[in-house]
């Protein structure tokens, strides 16, 4: 419950900063403007958002014929879950990780890297993968999707001001040195805003998954395996593609620190710990 108000108040937080930026820089009219922008860019986010970051993968479709130990158990979670049958999809990459996206439970996807099925055992693989469709079922994707598409559209509204400056309630030229402050702060509060609300719903997919396969300690083991691959090798994919590192089951590019608050995704260490925590009250 925490997590979820959490997730509202920085969501609340991010389209207030929005209204900020787009009032500073035209005032009621630049406000209007702003959220018509917002409005277009999240459509488009909503519609189309699954299928771009798959086609961005190259990630392969699946089925029992296929894939049936993987799909088979996908089905099992998905009816356990309460949830329409995802679609289930294998990506061609050495890097263990698995991510989750569609707009709704009708349009859901799950996919995970061959070097994910490879790595861990098949009771991690299914730990893993209730992870993902608990993101699916607490609507993540979709929150994710907006939250992203927010934070893109305050950084190009801050970098339009870098060539027409902004306005204040009256329309006149706003302070040189307050717009630079806008243009630098603005950016950078609507990307801490947008990895706050990925760190929270990571921690409530870990708690939903480890209660949806009865087994916290097998995604506990599986986020072990995969922060140890992580810190001895590179994600190349997601070197490549860092704007969907909130998606995947972890993201190597977080820091420690600092560092920590530009993360994706909390620490492993926490998420173990409390994986671990839960596990022992499942058993009390």
């Amino acid at each position: 419950m925490f997590n979820w108000m959490k997730t509202a108040v920085l969501m609340a937080a991010i389209v207030g900063l929005f209204g900020v930026v787009g009032s500073w820089l035209g005032g009621s009219q630049g406000l209007v403007l702003a959220l018509i922008f917002a409005g277009v860019m999240n459509i488009g986010a909503y519609w189309f958002s699954d299928s771009l970051v798959l086609r961005m993968y190259d990630a392969r479709e699946v089925d029992m014929s296929t894939a049936p130990e993987f799909v088979g158990m996908v089905q099992d979670l998905a009816q356990q879950a309460g949830l329409p049958m995802p679609r289930v999809y294998i990506i061609q990459e050495d890097a263990p990780n698995a991510f989750a996206t569609g707009r709704d439970y009708e349009h859901a996807a799950v996919a995970a890297t061959t070097g994910l099925l490879r790595l861990l055992s098949a009771r991690e693989v299914r730990g893993v993968m209730a992870h993902e469709l608990a993101h699916v079922k607490h609507r993540d994707t979709l929150i994710s999707t907006i939250s992203a598409t927010m934070a893109g559209a305050i950084s190009a509204l801050a970098n339009f001001a870098m060539f027409f400056g902004g306005r204040d309630s009256e329309g006149k030229p706003a302070n040189p040195v307050v717009s630079i402050l806008v243009m630098i702060l603005a950016p950078l509060a609507a990307s801490l805003i947008q990895m706050a609300i990925s760190r929270a719903r990571e921690f409530e997919a870990d708690r939903g998954g480890a209660e949806l396969c009865q087994d916290p300690l097998a995604l506990a083991d599986a986020l072990t395996k995969l922060d140890h691959y992580a810190k001895g090798t590179l994600f190349q994919a997601a070197e490549a593609h860092p704007e969907t590192a909130q998606m995947m089951i972890m993201n190597p590019l977080s820091g420690a620190g600092l560092a920590g608050l530009f993360s994706t995704h909390p620490s492993t260490e926490e998420r173990v710990a409390r994986l671990q925590a839960l596990a022992g009250s499942m058993r009390a």
